[in-house]
């Protein structure tokens, strides 16, 4: 698709609005951003994907703030197995897959219909590096061909920040990394994840504070690190976790 060929009030800011990250997209990976924003704006008619948009709040809220998340491991040298837990339309997988074709991304949810949608735009992205699955991560987490396998697991805007941390580390390898997307953050949470995090073999390593470059909102992206296995009772049965959160 040809950015040329889209109409300029559906177009994405410039790419020099990336620079306050270490990451500028191509010309081909911008082409494939805009590819990417026209292509749930169109399916978001029939499928309710987003309430996000408008070209500069989508560009802001679902594109850069998802690259953003992962802070230097965008500029990391390392390809790197990652999954996306309840991934929607696709975020942070998409925009990742995009700036880093090297890597390998699970795109997970539980929703056919999301799912299905990611599977039809991969090929017209050209994103090879997607794998789009239905599963609920509860049964994904317990499977041996997912469990520990992950070097990064994402997780953003899905559940309490405990809940979070007991979908994403059990998929995490030993030495691997699970980021937790949140926009504001309390010391009472931090306490909170801290405990749950320790029971799921993990630390908190980081707490990366940063602001929105359009609307200065404020995000957290909390960093655990995987330190051990994770104790093969978790992650807990379908619905366990938000029941009785950690």
């Amino acid at each position: 698709m040809n950015i040329s060929s889209i109409p300029s009030s559906t177009s994405l800011p410039n790419v020099d609005v990336w620079q306050g990250i270490d990451w500028c997209p191509s010309d081909r990976q911008q082409v494939q951003l805009q590819a990417l924003y026209t292509e749930v704006i169109t399916a978001n008619q029939q499928l309710n994907l987003t309430r996000i948009t408008a070209p500069e709040e989508f560009w802001e809220k679902h594109l850069w703030d998802s690259v953003r998340g992962v802070g230097e491991l965008i500029s990391d040298s390392r390809a790197l197995q990652v999954i996306d837990i309840g991934t929607g339309a696709g975020f942070p997988g998409l925009p990742l897959a995009i700036a880093r074709a090297d890597w390998q991304l699970t795109l997970v949810d539980s929703t056919n219909k999301k799912i299905g949608f990611i599977e039809s735009i991969a090929p017209e992205l050209d994103l090879p590096n997607i794998h789009p699955l239905v599963s609920r991560i509860e049964e994904l987490g317990q499977q041996r061909q997912h469990r520990h396998q992950y070097d990064l697991a994402l997780v953003r805007a899905v559940a309490s920040a405990n809940v979070c941390a007991e979908y994403a580390l059990p998929l995490v390898k030993v030495g691997g990394t699970a980021i937790l997307y949140r926009g504001n953050w309390t010391e009472e949470e931090a306490s909170s994840l801290e405990l749950a995090v320790a029971k799921l073999g993990g630390e908190i390593v980081k707490t990366d504070l940063f602001h929105t470059p359009l609307t200065n909102s404020i995000r957290h992206c909390i960093w655990l690190h995987k330190t051990t296995d994770t104790h093969p009772y978790y992650p807990r049965a379908i619905g366990i976790p938000t029941q009785k959160p950690l």
